[in-house]
């Protein structure tokens, strides 16, 4: 278990920067994949990005490809979503996730995370 707290959300123009942030807790935070996901109203939570336990490898929803970047620094206990050139389209409550990871095998579903951040609010304005 890894218990996630995220900041970081708010209001920004079209075409403007925002970044989020995600500390976990504990000292295990490399054993865990860890993803970015956000529900829009009336929408079902979708997968935004991903990095793998030591980062190596990175995913992206072809939404946000080219435009956001997922991190991680595991001496922190820290990930983060860095959002550029944001679109009204991503306004969404944005959910930091974490799946633990012993074998290298994950899924990018969200039912294969276990552990939640309690959400963001990112609102972009046109």
């Amino acid at each position: 278990q890894v218990q996630l707290v995220e900041s970081g959300g708010g209001l920004v123009q079209a075409g403007g920067s925002l970044r989020l942030s995600c500390a976990a807790s504990g000292r295990t935070f490399s054993s865990y994949v860890m993803g970015w996901f956000r529900q829009a109203p009336g929408k079902e939570r979708e997968f935004v990005a991903a990095i793998s336990r030591n980062g190596g490898r990175t995913y992206y929803a072809e939404s946000v490809e080219g435009r956001f970047t997922i991190s991680r620094d595991n001496a922190k206990n820290e990930t983060r979503l860095q959002m550029n050139l944001l679109k009204p389209e991503d306004t969404a409550v944005y959910y930091c996730a974490a799946q633990y990871d012993e074998s290298g095998f994950f899924t990018l579903k969200p039912a294969g995370f276990g552990s939640w951040g309690q959400g963001a609010q990112v609102t972009v304005s046109s």
